[in-house]
């Protein structure tokens, strides 16, 4: 039996040994990487292609394993302040958008406009692409050249969306969505109570699609030099659909391999046919192209990004901890003299959602407070923005939402099928409260409607302080009504439309700042629990959701991250009633 003892403790020992010289071998790679310099040569090419997904902001992580990434992300801010920079870099010379950027709109039309300002300078942008997906395509037609593969396409055909409906399913199952909410444009729970779209839904979407291609077509022709009608007509015709109808449609301007647009590279730079074009990838750019300033004042911008859930928070979610914690060191720190909320943010619980709005109603009595909304600032969103001393938008971002609601699954039917009974022993008789198991009581679901019907006073009586209207006003563009950023000025939602640096500006301004640096929040600690996580998440630091993505494909993957979500929703809700995703 001893012997038996020494070898498992042997073989446990070995695994042990091997798993930590597996995570200090990735720590000192990860900081060795990060240490590497990137050299930045003379006459060289920006190449904006970011392969990670983009969020606006990520973090910089203190404590001991602060240099070791495992992330899956880029910032935003990080890139808008690379293409800033490089506007004066007199190394380099232009840029070249390839391959693809996974943004939200508008993060793009931020990037859009950075670049429109980098041309100022009087430097190139060009675009190569093997194929354009549309939003690709509207980042590349700022170019001064769109370059497209002889076999390539451009996938230019306006706007739509889907959504899938689960009332005939839920029927043939037994089981049943208790969908509770306020506004009648508050449709989150409306595929689980109807087989069918709204007209209500079915309007708000319309208008928000339109509202959103305006813009991008409108930016589009500008470029392009091209009227709104004639693109229009290429994209109910799809005469993007082949390089040659691309070209004769005036979407791209050459054709060419990639050798092709190598030598126009080359006559840009003014080269010699044989040597190569010094290429630097935006993401090395990035940490050599730090901006600074050397004055005390400070600008504090809280980023606000993801979910809203009630609890602690990090860069994916965002937690009333975490956001408290970094509104009240903005507000503590006497060198910063204005906070820049940036929000994008679908909305999430009620709860969390209050007390964030609670910190910042505070600060805003101590210091200005503006907000920057992004891709979406949208329900619990819009709710933590409203009492702002001014609200910028981007036009395609989508907001509003102004509205509550809460389901109650029940799979009674389902049980009763396969012969299943659930019973209840109680000392009250609400002791047991909500049960996924029985039907909705009557008298329950009142209670729950009371709650809803309470938040979503409660809302409307925010937005209407925050925004110095009534709150008659508020409820004829309330109802869970989602408007893009454009139409959310015309009704008063929002002040004006603008980036981020836009609100900044505006923030300094009313702060009486010409010179200012820029902190950030939220602070994260990376603990090395933190590392072993992000390890154990997968292969070679690849998370669940990325290799549920590469398994599924990413339609199916969507469809499998909206059920989950519904499922770990805890309490009422002030969010986005659906996962919006544009085609």
């Amino acid at each position: 039996m001893t012997f038996f003892n020494r070898v498992l403790s042997t073989v446990v020992g070995f695994f042990v040994a091997l798993f930590i010289g597996f995570l200090l071998l990735l720590i000192f790679s990860a900081i060795a990487n990060s240490d590497e310099a990137v050299t930045v040569s003379k006459n060289s090419v920006l190449v904006l292609n970011v392969e990670k997904s983009i969020a606006d902001y990520v973090p910089k992580y203190s404590g001991a394993f602060a240099q070791l990434d495992l992330g899956e992300t880029t910032g935003l801010n990080a890139i808008l302040d690379a293409i800033d920079n490089a506007k004066s870099d007199t190394k380099i010379k232009g840029i070249s958008i390839e391959g693809d950027i996974n943004a939200g709109i508008a993060q793009l039309e931020e990037i859009r406009k950075a670049l429109a300002d980098f041309k100022s300078s009087g430097k190139f942008v060009t675009a190569y692409n093997d194929g354009y997906s549309q939003r690709m395509y509207y980042l590349s037609s700022v170019a001064d050249t769109i370059f497209l593969n002889p076999n390539g396409a451009v996938d230019f055909k306006g706007l739509g969306t889907s959504m899938l409906y689960y009332k005939d399913f839920e029927d043939k199952y037994g089981i049943k969505a208790n969908v509770i909410r306020e506004g009648k444009y508050k449709s989150f729970g409306e595929p689980y109570i109807k087989n069918h779209m709204s007209d209500e839904n079915r309007t708000q979407l319309e208008v928000l699609l339109k509202s959103i291609w305006v813009e991008i077509v409108g930016e589009i022709a500008t470029s392009r030099s091209m009227e709104v009608s004639d693109l229009d007509t290429i994209a109910n015709a799809l005469t993007g659909r082949n390089a040659d109808l691309a070209l004769q449609s005036s979407l791209v301007d050459k054709l060419a391999y990639q050798d092709q647009y190598d030598s126009s590279l080359r006559n840009a730079l003014n080269i010699s046919s044989k040597k190569k074009v010094k290429r630097v990838k935006i993401e090395d750019y990035i940490k050599v192209s730090k901006k600074s300033s050397s004055s005390k004042n400070k600008i504090a911008v809280i980023y606000a990004q993801g979910e809203i859930k009630y609890g602690k928070g990090d860069e994916k979610y965002i937690g009333q901890e975490l956001m408290i914690k970094s509104i009240r060191r903005a507000v503590k720190d006497k060198k910063v003299k204005a906070i820049v909320l940036r929000v994008n943010s679908p909305g999430g619980s009620a709860l969390a959602s209050d007390l964030i709005w609670r910190e910042l109603k505070l600060a805003k009595e101590k210091k200005p407070l503006y907000v920057s909304m992004g891709n979406v600032a949208a329900s619990g969103g819009y709710y933590i923005s409203c009492m702002a001393d001014e609200i910028f938008a981007e036009p395609a971002t989508i907001t509003g939402s102004i509205g509550v609601f809460g389901i109650l699954p029940t799979i009674k039917g389902l049980l009763d099928a396969q012969g299943i009974n659930a019973e209840q022993v109680q000392t009250h008789h609400y002791a047991v409260g909500y049960s996924p198991y029985k039907d909705l009581d009557d008298n329950y679901k009142a209670i729950v409607q009371e709650g809803v019907s309470q938040i979503y006073s409660q809302f409307k009586a925010r937005v209407a302080a925050g925004r110095n209207i009534s709150i008659d006003s508020v409820e004829t563009i309330a109802q869970g009504r989602v408007w893009s950023g454009r139409d959310a000025l015309k009704i008063g939602l929002v002040d004006k439309i603008g980036n981020l640096q836009n609100t900044i500006d505006a923030a300094a301004e009313k702060a009486g700042l010409t010179n200012y640096k820029i902190v950030n929040y939220p602070k994260i600690t990376k603990k090395l629990q933190d590392i072993i996580n992000a390890i154990n998440k997968g292969p070679l630091g690849f998370s669940s959701e990325t290799m549920l993505k590469n398994k599924l494909g990413q339609k199916a993957y969507n469809i499998l991250e909206s059920t989950e979500k519904i499922l770990r929703e805890e309490g009422l809700q002030t969010r986005l009633p659906y996962d919006l995703d544009i085609k």
